[in-house]
């Protein structure tokens, strides 16, 4: 009899512990729910895009905009500015987010409309010199204010620049010239073309070699009268042969100019065995830097900064200096290759 009951108590132990668990059962996830995503597209052609996006339960948004950029906003507010010339077709997908990091999602298919005025363009398909209406050069080491301690001496022959097979070449060599033990060749629109806000899309093929240092940028066209960096500068892309695949966009400005200067950076594959294509979108209110499309770089600008006026645009191929670097001694010869140059209007 006594066994008997001690078997029907621990019977009894064993049913109320099993009610204490599910008293402590974990509360169960919370999910959000209804997404409901709203596109309104910029009717000026600017590219600009406003998405509203909500959801019950959510706490934030993840934002892929279909060219390879992400966003995450808290509100589920935000704007994209794409910059593809055309009307292209994007699919956007939008993620909420839980507390409880559970997650929902929609895609959403946008067409953009992107101004097609073009301001001005080279498109290098006549062989021979670059067109002397559109471009002049800049000759000599730089001793008098605008170099950067680099190795090479600036001309205007043929070996230097030169445009064959719709390309223009900027070719840097290894040989003594006036004091330099290489020569290469600095192009720019000065005196012959330069604007005020737009769009500039290049598309280039960069060189190979330690020390090696091609750029795309641009100067305020009242350097002259105001200096450096009070002009302004605008760096749309340079590169290092010393740090492969690194691409860096920069803004030159009083208090942050040379190694104080404000600047971005992304990582491009292949970029000297292909041609990609290096965009900076310039309006009143930022400045955005591109590669391939994706944004990388965005600065914000201001009425009191130097990038409100006019600027032309210039492209070289320097060797070593401050930011080039130790050069290869190897190095003997390399090429810049560039298959346009195109300035839209905003």
């Amino acid at each position: 009899m006594k066994h008997v009951t001690g078997m029907m108590m621990a019977l009894l132990v064993a049913l109320s512990s099993c009610g204490k668990s599910n008293d402590n059962k974990p509360a169960e996830k919370v999910a959000p729910l209804n997404l409901v995503v709203n596109t309104t597209v910029s009717t000026d052609s600017s590219g600009t895009v406003i998405f509203t996006a909500t959801a019950e339960h959510a706490v934030s948004y993840d934002y892929d905009f279909g060219n390879g950029y992400i966003r995450t906003t808290a509100n589920g507010s935000t704007s994209y500015t794409y910059n593809t010339p055309g009307t292209n077709n994007y699919t956007v997908q939008v993620t909420a987010k839980s507390a409880d990091g559970l997650t929902i999602a929609k895609s959403v298919s946008v067409a953009v409309p992107v101004s097609t005025a073009l301001l001005w363009s080279d498109e290098f398909n006549q062989d021979g010199v670059p067109d002397p209406k559109k471009w002049g050069y800049d000759i000599g080491n730089g001793d008098n204010g605008w170099g950067n301690a680099e190795a090479q001496y600036y001309t205007d022959r043929p070996q230097n620049a030169q445009i064959s097979n719709g390309t223009l070449k900027i070719t840097a060599q290894k040989e003594n010239y006036n004091g330099k033990d290489y020569t290469s060749a600095r192009l720019l629109t000065k005196g012959k073309f330069d604007f005020t806000y737009g769009r500039v899309e290049v598309s280039a093929k960069l060189p190979v070699g330690s020390g090696t240092w091609p750029a795309i940028w641009m100067l305020g066209s009242n350097i002259a009268t105001a200096g450096w960096p009070a002009c302004g500068e605008i760096d749309i892309m340079e590169h290092k042969g010393n740090e492969p695949q690194k691409i860096y966009g920069t803004v030159h400005h009083p208090d942050h100019a040379g190694g104080n200067a404000d600047g971005g950076t992304t990582m491009v594959a292949n970029e000297t065995g292909a041609f990609h294509k290096y965009t900076l979108d310039w309006s009143p209110k930022q400045l955005r830097w591109y590669v391939d499309d994706k944004l990388y770089f965005t600065f914000n600008n201001a009425a009191g900064l130097p990038f409100n006026h006019n600027f032309f645009v210039l492209l070289n191929f320097a060797i070593g200096g401050t930011f080039g670097g130790a050069i290869d001694p190897a190095f003997t010869k390399g090429t810049m290759e560039v298959d346009y140059v195109r300035v839209y209007k905003n």
